[in-house]
């Protein structure tokens, strides 16, 4: 059962968390899993299926989705005490993460991080007010606490390295390959319909006069082109199709979604299937009681081909590999699934086996914080 400190709001979907230890072990369970991600990008990385310059730019991703929620346990370090203290609103359903109306708010307080924070106490004196109040009043100096958590936040803001909700495109050259140019193209999300991180990975061959991140006319519209299709809903092969057509002279041969998340939690979330029946069978500890599933979709170009283009010109376009059993409802090559979770709800994962989770790839944390990859 979720925590009972959970707060419905706004839909069953959605709730509150409003009390003070609750809203910290949230965070403290976040705490642990972001610090495994990197971990297990690592280890694709090690087995060939992502390069190291792709490996790095997924860490980047994954360090600013730390760093978000190291940010928003500053502003919500108060939450149940103090007067106006803000509390969090979480997605309970197929997501564990908080909604991305939380990131659109961040994003507008950053905006007025320095002003805040020119108008706010420095932390040293924030902190000697607080020691006075205690031992002169003898009284806990909520308001204070509240004043500090709130400065460390804009801080936080302030510092960047935050994964925001629009993570626009950005490009990193690989190599050249005679006449063309093989760039990275990296783009990422909170997707507000199911409020969790996305990373967009596009290999692009450009054959333009001009490099396509100097390109003052390409450039712009191609970022925006990007975040235009940044939506879950929008299959990979539906994406990478249209920017095939609407750009010429860019190659787009291999796109790849990687979504962080859903998280499951016996604590926080609500649950159906064999995931609910493997978290309540371990009755694990707090902090080990969740399991986080990270799914790459993969769509890569099988060939190019010349098509007709007007009445006297043709243009050349990627014909995509898609799945022959699950190709035109998944719209990608491959999709592949993997679970990260503790060991305590592993060992019940492999005595249940249940038939809907025996397709994931399973990562267990062990002792130590050690990762274990298994069959």
């Amino acid at each position: 059962m979720p925590d009972p400190t959970v707060k419905d709001v706004l839909t069953s979907d959605h709730a509150e968390l409003y009390d003070t230890l609750t809203a910290r072990r949230y965070f403290a369970k976040f705490e642990r899993i972001t610090g495994h991600l990197a971990r297990v990008a690592a280890e694709v990385e090690a087995e060939g299926k992502l390069s190291r310059t792709e490996a790095r730019v997924l860490g980047v991703y994954l360090k600013a989705v730390a760093a978000t929620f190291r940010a928003l346990n500053h502003k919500y370090l108060m939450t149940g005490r103090g007067e106006g203290a803000p509390k969090l609103t979480i997605d309970r359903h197929e997501s564990g993460f908080p909604v991305a109306q939380e990131l659109m708010a961040m994003a507008v307080d950053a905006q007025q991080a320095e002003k805040h924070l020119a108008g706010m106490p420095s932390e040293a004196e924030l902190k000697d007010r607080m020691v006075r109040q205690i031992v002169g009043d003898l009284t806990i100096p909520t308001a204070l606490q509240f004043a500090l958590s709130q400065r460390y936040y804009y801080e936080a803001l302030l510092a960047g390295g935050i994964f925001w909700a629009r993570n626009d495109p950005d490009a990193q050259w690989i190599e050249d390959l005679g006449e063309r140019r093989h760039f990275l193209l990296h783009w990422a999300v909170w997707d507000t319909q199911v409020n969790l991180p996305v990373v967009y990975l596009m290999d692009v061959e450009d054959s333009g006069k001009k490099p396509l991140p100097n390109d003052a006319y390409r450039w712009p519209q191609v970022q925006q082109a990007l975040m235009a299709q940044a939506i879950g809903g929008l299959k990979l092969v539906t994406i990478a199709t249209g920017f095939d057509k609407d750009f010429e002279g860019l190659h787009p041969k291999r796109l790849r979604r990687i979504i962080l998340g859903p998280m499951y939690s016996a604590s926080f979330t609500l649950q159906s299937g064999p995931i609910s029946k493997v978290l309540e069978g371990a009755k694990a500890p707090e902090g080990e009681d969740w399991a986080l599933v990270w799914t790459v979709e993969d769509l890569v170009s099988d060939r190019e081909e010349a098509v007709k283009d007007g009445w006297f010109s043709t243009a050349t376009r990627q014909v995509y590999k898609l799945d022959p059993v699950a190709g035109a409802e998944l719209g990608a090559t491959r999709q592949e699934r993997m679970i990260i979770l503790p060991e305590k709800p592993y060992q019940v994962l492999a005595e249940q086996n249940p038939k809907g989770l025996q397709g994931l790839r399973k990562f267990v944390v062990g002792a130590g914080g050690r990762l274990i990859p298994t069959l």
